[in-house]
């Protein structure tokens, strides 16, 4: 973790090992994390028994799953979006152990390309999640949009236009929805911008296919296109730089500038020459509007070599940053220790296929099924 760069008095560290794919994270009421996967099929439960920051067992709790994504918590529940359908396990969240039958709550369009789910319970208890493009770019009739899940199954539409949103979370002081969404590929290094948009109210367009960024007229869908038409993004994000996972800070331990901020776990890129990205971002955000735009966690990319890949985000009841990683298969941990705090060692060793920094962490199997 040495080779993780953070603002003075900040530290970086694991919190648990080995996660293999981890992606989105949520937290139980009874201080259990859960990880969703990708291609491993799998949802995990990460312990921290003893509340040291650090979690002493990682737990496969489900397995066999088809894309599981998304994870979220409501109430006792734990929430599961699968590519095909999106689940509920009565109970589990607040008891991981043998899981229940699920309970279908929603089907969802099948498809590969995006097909990953991003899910959050939103107001009123709501379960909220994206169906991305299943292409590049394409017209696209039913997904590129942000849903909301009724208690009939029906979905909603919220935000229309969305290429591929993989974070989400709403602004604590006014509730109104913010989202990341990613830009399509092959229109050169630095075109378009990856996005941060605000969806006040339901029904907003915000170009995919059309246009993209703050007026840029695709060059096959775009073609007569008026851009002034469609919800143009809060800020520019980096092209091509990933952003996925997004939450506003909402613990009270790091200092007063930092708080309130958004934090932007940026993937990384692939379709560009000369990569970025694969670091944690924020942005100050004050109404509706959205500026300082600024790295806050550097050092997963290293002389264009990359260790690590940052997924998604949870802020802790304690105020520390949980980032999850399905490149390294990591969970890391974030906390502020204090403007006289020794910057990060560099004999902290990075992890290895060891994971000599991780102590007894251990991975034992849950009676794992559908």
């Amino acid at each position: 973790m040495a080779r993780i760069a953070l603002p003075p008095g900040f530290r970086a560290a694991v919190y648990a090992w080995p996660v293999p794919g981890a992606r989105s994270l949520a937290l139980g009421p009874g201080g259990t994390v859960f990880v969703g996967s990708r291609g491993e099929g799998r949802v995990y439960a990460l312990h921290d028994a003893d509340g040291d920051g650090r979690a002493e067992r990682v737990e496969v709790l489900l397995a066999g799953l088809d894309t599981p994504n998304g994870v979220a918590v409501g109430g006792d529940d734990l929430y599961v979006a699968e590519n095909h359908r999106l689940v509920r396990y009565a109970g589990l969240a607040a008891r991981p152990g043998t899981p229940p039958r699920p309970e279908v709550l929603a089907r969802l369009p099948r498809y590969r390309h995006h097909g990953w789910r991003y899910l959050r319970i939103g107001p009123q208890g709501r379960p909220w999640l994206s169906l991305g493009a299943p292409c590049n770019v394409c017209e696209a009739p039913g997904t590129a949009r942000i849903v909301r899940v009724e208690p009939d199954g029906r979905l909603t539409p919220w935000a229309l236009g969305v290429r591929n949103s993989v974070g989400f979370d709403w602004h604590p002081r006014t509730g109104v929805l913010w989202f990341t969404d990613n830009g399509r590929d092959w229109l050169g290094d630095d075109l378009p911008p990856d996005e941060l948009n605000r969806a006040p109210r339901p029904g907003l367009h915000f170009g995919f296919p059309y246009c993209h960024g703050r007026g840029l007229a695709d060059p096959e869908f775009g073609r007569g296109a008026d851009c002034r038409r469609y919800t143009p993004p809060a800020l520019e994000l980096g092209p091509h730089v990933a952003a996925l996972g997004m939450r506003f800070y909402t613990g009270d331990t790091f200092p007063p500038p930092w708080r309130g901020r958004l934090f932007i776990a940026e993937h990384g890129s692939w379709n560009r020459s000369e990569r970025i990205g694969y670091r944690i971002t924020t942005v100050r955000v004050e109404g509706g509007r959205a500026d300082d735009y600024r790295p806050f966690a550097v050092g997963w990319l290293t002389a264009g070599r990359v260790w690590g890949r940052p997924v998604d985000l949870l802020v802790m009841p304690d105020g520390a940053l949980l980032v999850s990683d399905d490149h390294a298969g990591a969970v890391y941990r974030i906390a502020y220790e204090g403007a006289d705090a020794a910057p990060q060692a560099r004999s902290n060793r990075a992890m290895d296929s060891t994971c000599a920094v991780c102590g007894n962490m251990s991975m034992t199997p849950a009676a794992a099924r559908r």
